[in-house]
């Protein structure tokens, strides 16, 4: 009995330890003194109020080419792709909502995705954006088998999911800030 309850009591440690890496630290914004997410998050944790306000209707009014999601199916593989966003961004309030309904329509893997909420300035307390050239958010950064292959930065050229389709199969890409 004395076994089971230790076995039990260190999976709830490890779980609770686990969940606690993947929370953003709440703050206020020192600009407009409203909620303010910064550091390693997860969906979950932006789609609660006060950033629910935003994030659903955003999510929900998205309607992504279904054509181009299906070709989307055929380049997953292999991929991973880390999202830097500022809960006080207005360009980040429209994109990630639409880029993770689109990854909902692939049924993407979400373990593959790396939620990073920066500050007004792109930083994070852990510096989690260190060496990553992040200058505006959102930026999506795209790897395949551990190398970065593209980054969306702050807005797609065409639509999240065309661009998306371009970075993922391979085909030439360019960013909007990309000379």
């Amino acid at each position: 009995m004395k076994k089971t309850i230790t076995f039990f009591a260190l999976v709830f440690i490890i779980i609770n330890a686990e969940a606690q890496q993947n929370m953003a630290t709440h703050t206020t914004d020192p600009k407009t003194n409203t909620p303010m997410l910064v550091g390693k998050s997860v969906k979950e944790e932006i789609k609660q109020s006060p950033f629910s306000d935003w994030y659903a209707p955003n999510h929900d009014s998205y309607a992504p080419n279904s054509k181009t999601v299906e070709d989307l199916k055929k380049h997953t593989e292999g991929i991973t792709i880390t999202i830097f966003m500022g809960t006080w961004c207005e360009d980040s309030q429209h994109q990630v909502p639409a880029f993770y309904k689109i990854l909902e329509q692939l049924n993407f893997d979400e373990k593959n995705v790396t939620l990073i909420i920066t500050d007004r300035t792109k930083t994070t307390p852990d510096h989690l954006e260190k060496d990553k050239n992040i200058t505006n958010v959102p930026t999506f950064i795209f790897y395949k088998n551990g190398k970065e292959i593209q980054r969306i930065v702050e807005s797609p050229v065409t639509s999240l999911e065309n661009d998306m389709l371009k970075i993922m199969s391979g085909q030439p890409y360019k960013h909007t800030y990309e000379d």
